[in-house]
């Protein structure tokens, strides 16, 4: 749906009455006084699939206490990536267990949110070691979830799906460009090649870059948000995707540059991990934790392909200012750079190869 705001400030769209309809219903229950002329809409940066706002009004006529709730619009297309009935569940589930925002609403182009009173993390935010801690214990936490569902791992059915969507929404110059006739066999390679018998699947958020993170810096406790692409993962997967994340920064001019050179070194992997396998009672051994620092690189690969697809089939149906194509090209270029060092074994698993790692430049081994 094309979205744009009114000079009152309120969002114009396709049966937009039924939002007002909405917040008007809210704020009834809440005892608000609501007047369309006092509300207050603020376009949130960062989201890449939807539209997202702040938006804000009065509680009383005194005006010293206000009401906010984010209300977000779904992007153009998106429903190809995943089914908004499941996600709608998926997002009541996980508030039920004490986990996000309460879902206040829906209307037909989108639904209204709890407003989480916290700070959303930065790009800079992810390398800073007591924050990283904090996310590798709150990810823990959401891998321990029992949410309702298939636990069948999800990531390659629906990349497979992506696939030929974007094989028939590519032109042939685009395809030959993005080498999609080889990917079939990429996936194929790949699940059978990471699938082992002991990897932990569990409930996995999927997409969890800086803006899915909030922080509260009073108590400094974490808010993982946005769970549209959430579902059963092998863990290792949804960890891979957390460092892919620190190469990138949405909040600047060129938001689809990805910058590997920030992807997180070996002490800050091994950091991470180690914060994330201790924060149960059992301590892990160096092994445990040298296991899945191999794991989680090698499923960096798939996580390129995944939203490699994703920016492809982006590029064809969004009309957010964003550079998907470009996004995709950085992703492939990743996966092929990567593919034969990991495929091999190759990994960064000792502390002396990590000296080696510093010292020959960060080049050597970013995802």
């Amino acid at each position: 749906m094309a979205v744009k705001v009114k000079i009152n400030g309120f969002i114009e769209g396709t049966q937009s009455e039924e939002l007002m309809k909405l917040l008007l219903s809210l704020a009834s229950n809440w005892g608000d006084v609501f007047d369309t002329d006092n509300l207050k809409v603020k376009h949130l940066s960062g989201a890449m699939t939807n539209v997202v706002y702040r938006i804000t009004w009065p509680q009383n006529t005194a005006g010293n206490d206000d009401r906010t709730v984010l209300v977000r619009v779904y992007g153009e297309g998106s429903d190809i990536f995943f089914d908004r009935e499941e996600e709608i569940r998926t997002f009541e589930s996980i508030s039920t267990h004490g986990y996000g925002p309460r879902l206040l609403g829906q209307f037909p182009e989108g639904r209204v949110e709890e407003f989480i009173h916290a700070k959303t993390l930065s790009a800079s935010d992810l390398r800073d070691p007591e924050i990283s801690n904090l996310i590798a214990v709150k990810m823990k936490e959401f891998h321990q979830l029992d949410i309702s569902g298939s636990k069948i791992p999800l990531l390659w059915p629906r990349m497979r799906k992506w696939l030929i969507k974007a094989k028939s929404m590519c032109s042939q110059e685009e395809a030959k460009e993005f080498q999609l006739d080889t990917l079939e066999h990429e996936i194929d390679t790949l699940e059978k090649e990471l699938s082992k018998s002991h990897q932990h699947v569990a409930f996995c958020h999927n997409d969890l870059q800086y803006g899915n993170v909030m922080i509260n810096e009073e108590t400094k406790s974490i808010t993982l948000i946005d769970y549209e692409y959430a579902s059963y993962n092998p863990v290792a997967y949804d960890l891979a995707n957390h460092f892919c994340e620190w190469a990138a920064n949405y909040h600047t001019d060129t938001p689809h540059v990805l910058d590997y050179n920030m992807y997180p070194d070996f002490e800050e992997r091994r950091r991470f991990l180690q914060s994330y396998l201790s924060s149960t009672e059992n301590q892990p051994s160096d092994a445990e934790v040298d296991e899945l620092i191999a794991d989680v690189e090698k499923y960096t690969l798939p996580n390129h392909i995944f939203w490699g697809l994703w920016g492809i089939i982006s590029a064809h149906v969004t009309k957010i200012d964003f550079d998907y194509k470009e996004y995709a090209r950085q992703r492939f270029r990743q996966y092929w750079l990567r593919k034969p060092e990991l495929l091999k074994g190759k990994m960064v698993i000792s502390h002396e190869d990590s000296k080696n790692e510093k010292e020959n430049g960060a080049d050597s081994l970013v995802t």
